[in-house]
């Protein structure tokens, strides 16, 4: 048995998955067992072949997000397998409702990688809201056959204001690509019209300087850490897109207030080892 491929049409695509029967919970653990025993591809081909209509489901559930829906389903199928590794069938509970956690949170990542250049949700709260912005207009629009304001948002949220009308910005006013063309009679592109407003040779060549400094103070810093506040640093400080605490907790096996604690003591020893400049604050955040 073999995954199917979404290169053919979304309907074939569906129509395969459809025909793979759903395993019933004992061969489902008998085939979890297999493969955490024994590691066999072919195991956990299967286990994610009969949980692939699941993920078509739930990657419906984000088509109002202008992103094409193959891909959220390749995204959400990467989820699936990333469980189907992890998955421990002694827990007592089905791989799908242990795999809806990862489906959801490749196909949320890529949306926001695909959303804007411009990072849409740095924090966890950000990218809930930016996932549920949508979802509470239209539930008060609803209640009360009007346009809700970001006052009454926020308040069903439990968020601020300004963060709510941030947030709208943000989404009412996605990237257009510079190339993208005016009119379909013309070849002229927004980038035909764009005025050159950046620094001048100088200035850009001392900015240049500037952040070699820092970047350089940073290494000397980088250096007076152990290995597990090095790894964090570098993979939720200073990453585009940065681990969550239970990911560094599940690859070092510990908790994720662990995790935290030790983030927290690799800032303070960054911080005490660099100079306060203004620029390091920044990269520091």
């Amino acid at each position: 048995m073999k995954l199917p491929a979404l290169t053919d049409t979304l309907e074939m695509y569906m129509a395969e998955i459809n025909r793979v029967p759903l395993l019933s919970a004992e061969e489902e653990f008998d085939l979890a067992v297999k493969l955490k025993k024994y590691k066999n591809l072919k195991d956990a081909e299967k286990l994610v072949v009969a949980n692939l209509r699941f993920v078509v489901k739930i990657a419906y559930e984000y088509k109002s997000y202008n992103v094409k829906l193959a891909d959220l389903i390749q995204e959400g199928n990467i989820g699936l397998m990333h469980a189907v590794k992890k998955f421990d069938p002694h827990k007592g509970y089905r791989l799908i409702s242990y795999a809806v956690w990862w489906i959801r949170a490749y196909i949320q990542n890529y949306i926001i990688r695909s959303w804007s250049m411009v990072k849409i949700g740095t924090t966890q709260a950000q990218r809930k809201l930016f996932f549920k912005l949508n979802k509470a207009r239209k539930e008060l629009e609803a209640l009360s056959e009007k346009n809700p304001e970001f006052k009454e948002i926020a308040e069903t949220l439990n968020v601020k204001t300004i963060d709510v009308e941030e947030m709208d910005l943000r989404l009412t006013n996605r990237d257009v690509s510079l190339n993208t063309s005016l009119n379909d009679e013309s070849d002229a592109t927004y980038l035909d019209f764009l005025t050159y407003q950046g620094n001048d040779q100088e200035t850009d060549l001392i900015k240049k300087e500037e952040m070699e400094i820092v970047q350089k103070h940073i290494s000397g810093a980088m250096e007076k850490l152990n290995e597990k506040e090095a790894f964090i640093v570098k993979n939720r400080i200073m990453a585009d897109e940065p681990l969550t605490l239970q990911e560094v907790g599940d690859h070092y096996r510990i908790t994720r207030e662990r995790a935290r604690q030790i983030e927290k003591q690799a800032i303070k020893k960054l911080q005490l080892a660099l100079p306060y400049s203004q620029d390091e604050k920044l990269l520091l955040g």
